[in-house]
């Protein structure tokens, strides 16, 4: 199977071939056909996949032909995503066939001044590429008009509904024309998606390529036990074990991963930080550091891992497990790309083992576990009730343990007051 048995045009084959692309990934090989016939999809697959190019290939020939006249385009195709670096990522991919097939394209994302986008669709777009927020706040300006919109695509629609994007996906597809095509994209299926299939899909065709929430065959796991203390420490010693590699280091929340950031670099490591605190520039600044090996250790949050797409990550360090375990095959989905080795190093403190059990049941495997070299390996057990300490009270008297004094009295007098019942 080849791209040219997939009925694609031909400005978007020459494109291909240009870039060396010849065999479509499984995804492709099954999307493609289905977009083609005008169907609504909804694609199961993990990321890493070539999701971005199973909807925008055949979108993109669809639309190609059509006239598309004047300065002012109308919007025909809109993608939606969760995050700016996975918009933008999504944006490159679009750049090169949108050109060979005669259509213009815009990216819109937060974080940057939105007047300049202003600018950028008064000369008109055919493709619109964003997130929920940016786009509703377009909408709420009158700078964007859905109204023409044919094709709409939801791209890691879950990680959307995490972020609490739905209810805003939600009033924008609410503005485009009901007769059109939708497609969505999702490595799990929560019942929240399904409720959003149901009303804004019709007869939807479910693809799916693999299974779902499976870690990468390459990606070799291990997790590490210790103590919240020493995981800095630990992080430290990797990355001095592995200088000058890329590594991704994932945290649960914003401060979190500055405060990891803060101790790294008091100890001389090249380090940035990418989460929802920073703007749009200095995320792309950090990414573009990371990506040319100038800054090769990247502290981030989740909201970041779908949109991370960066060659030669070695490996990918969760210093805080996530809260949930779907989250912990996205992250580890960052190394071990193109067909490559990586490592999945994650710490677990004592109160994160229940996260590590959901995450194996999940992945249906035992992940590899070694422990700190200074951890403690027995956890701390209560003594025997008999064994607690006998204290002494304030009338010098020894204060029972449960089931000591108090417990002893009421049975004495239990014991007398039978005694001398005249029942008895």
């Amino acid at each position: 199977m080849n791209f040219r048995s997939l009925g694609l045009v031909s400005p978007i084959l020459k494109t291909l071939d240009k870039q060396g692309l010849h065999v479509p990934t499984p995804i492709q090989e099954k999307s493609i056909p289905i977009i083609l016939e005008g169907k609504d999809v909804i694609g199961l697959a993990q990321t890493g996949t070539g999701k971005t190019a199973a909807f925008i290939l055949p979108l993109l020939s669809k639309l190609y032909g059509t006239q598309q006249t004047g300065k002012f385009r109308k919007v025909k195709i809109l993608v939606l995503s969760p995050t700016r670096e996975l918009a933008q990522q999504i944006g490159e991919v679009v750049k090169p066939f949108a050109s060979a097939t005669n259509l213009k394209t815009c990216t819109i994302v937060g974080g940057v001044p939105i007047f300049k986008q202003f600018r950028d669709l008064r000369k008109g777009s055919d493709i619109i590429v964003g997130t929920p927020g940016r786009i509703e706040d377009h909408i709420s300006q009158k700078s964007i008009d859905l109204t023409s919109v044919n094709y709409a695509v939801l791209d890691e629609a879950d990680q959307m509904l995490d972020i609490g994007f739905l209810p805003a996906i939600k009033r924008i597809l609410s503005t485009t024309p009901k007769k059109r095509q939708t497609l969505l994209f999702s490595a799990t299926m929560p019942i929240e998606i399904k409720n959003l299939v149901t009303k804004f899909m019709v007869e939807a065709v479910e693809v799916a390529v693999s299974v779902i929430a499976k870690p990468v065959d390459k990606v070799n796991q291990k997790i590490l036990i210790l103590s919240s203390a020493q995981k800095i420490d630990a992080l430290k010693e990797i990355a001095q074990k592995r200088s000058g590699a890329r590594l991704l280091v994932f945290t649960k929340t914003k401060h979190g991963a500055e405060r990891v950031v803060k101790s790294l670099s008091k100890d001389g490591f090249a380090v940035s930080s990418i989460h929802g605190n920073k703007s749009q520039n200095q995320r792309q600044k950090s990414l573009m550091n990371f990506k040319t090996g100038s800054c090769p250790l990247l502290v981030a949050t989740d909201i970041a891992a779908r949109g991370i797409d960066v060659p030669g990550v070695e490996a990918v360090i969760n210093y805080d497990l996530p809260e949930a375990p779907e989250s912990y095959v996205h992250r580890i989905g960052r190394t071990a790309r193109a067909g490559m080795i990586g490592d999945a190093i994650s710490f677990c403190s004592e109160s994160e083992i229940k996260k590590l059990r959901a995450i194996e049941r999940l992945i249906k495997a035992k992940i590899k576990t070694e422990y700190h070299s200074t951890s403690l390996r027995v956890h701390k057990q209560k003594p025997p009730n008999n064994e607690l300490p006998k204290k002494i009270d304030s009338k010098g008297k020894r204060a029972y343990p449960a089931k000591g004094r108090n417990f002893k009295k009421k049975s004495v007098k239990k014991f007398n007051a039978r005694k001398s019942s005249p029942l008895k």
